[in-house]
């Protein structure tokens, strides 16, 4: 009886979490703007091939659909997912596991790994000191005749963000400016009713800790990947990843650390087997995923803008 008192008031203060994503946010609009040109452009990479956008499309769910991303050289990007550029600024670190502190720090890596962009500072500072427009840029937005490495991933953090999807259904139900129709009001109780909202909470319905796949479920069949154990070397933290945000979820397939799970409804139908033990029916599946819809935001405002 204890235990059962202790889910529903960790539900109910979860509930009670949960904000629409703000309509504005403060950022150097200067930098953002060098940020977005620097964001799009490929001669960022090693061999001039991947720029930022190749894996995180701006323009769609913010990820790049596949299963693994396509690095320089067309090498494919094992074993993890790449996750949705959009509203990561909420999120309280970077990757699956956490490693990066901020977005600065992931853009940085990302960058530098052999695997995506195969970039090095020295390189990089070489061949962006070269090009005119970015001398003026730069002496224009930060004030220095020299492009330095980090004043680059400064911008690109700036522009990212920016990168916030306001507006969605759900936000606007929050704010009392719409009502949800009965079946996503159904899928939104069964998704606090049956727990999914004890991870999935926050402004970013996800992004703000971490959490074992396989709490109730072992995953015997879904390959462990870069969890959290690669930054704490804890062995409890094994199979343990930050919980992905659910912000534009319909948009960001495939699903799962490792991109292996195709649809949404079988993402929601693995998740609460796996991670509450519930083997959800079909009308179950069908309605939580209609509420999930309901989290598909406006574009950010940015990429509108010269």
């Amino acid at each position: 009886m204890r235990k059962i008192l202790i889910f529903f008031v960790i539900v109910f203060v979860n509930a009670q979490l949960l904000k629409p994503i703000p309509e504005h946010i403060e950022y150097n609009k200067q930098k953002a703007l060098l940020g977005k040109k620097l964001f799009f452009d490929p001669r960022l990479s090693i061999d001039n091939t991947i720029s930022c956008a190749s894996c995180h499309n701006v323009f769609k769910g913010g990820d790049d659909n596949r299963q693994f991303s396509i690095g320089v050289h067309h090498q494919i990007d094992k074993p993890m997912n790449s996750p949705t550029v959009f509203n990561a600024v909420f999120n309280i670190a970077f990757f699956w596991n956490g490693r990066a502190p901020t977005l600065k720090a992931q853009a940085e890596e990302a960058n530098q790994d052999l695997l995506e962009m195969g970039m090095n500072r020295e390189l990089l500072e070489k061949k962006l000191n070269k090009i005119s427009e970015y001398k003026k840029l730069f002496k224009k937005v930060y004030g220095v005749d020299y492009i330095n490495y980090d004043l680059v991933f400064d911008a690109i953090a700036e522009f990212e963000k920016a990168l916030i999807t306001s507006n969605s259904k759900f936000d606007l139900y929050l704010k009392g400016k719409v009502k949800l129709n009965k079946k996503e009001k159904e899928g939104f109780m069964l998704f606090k009713r049956y727990g999914c909202i004890t991870c999935h909470n926050g402004i970013n319905f996800g992004g703000n800790s971490y959490q074992k796949i396989g709490v109730v479920v072992k995953v015997y069949k879904i390959p462990r990947g870069l969890d959290r154990f690669y930054v704490t070397h804890n062995p409890d933290d094994k199979y343990v990843y930050k919980v992905p945000t659910l912000r534009n979820i319909a948009l960001t397939y495939p699903y799962f650390h490792d991109g292996s799970v195709k649809t949404l409804k079988k993402a929601v139908k693995l998740m609460a087997y796996y991670n509450l033990g519930i083997k959800l029916n079909n009308n179950e599946i069908d309605k939580i995923v209609a509420f999930l819809k309901t989290l598909t935001g406006k574009k950010p405002k940015i990429l509108d803008e010269k």
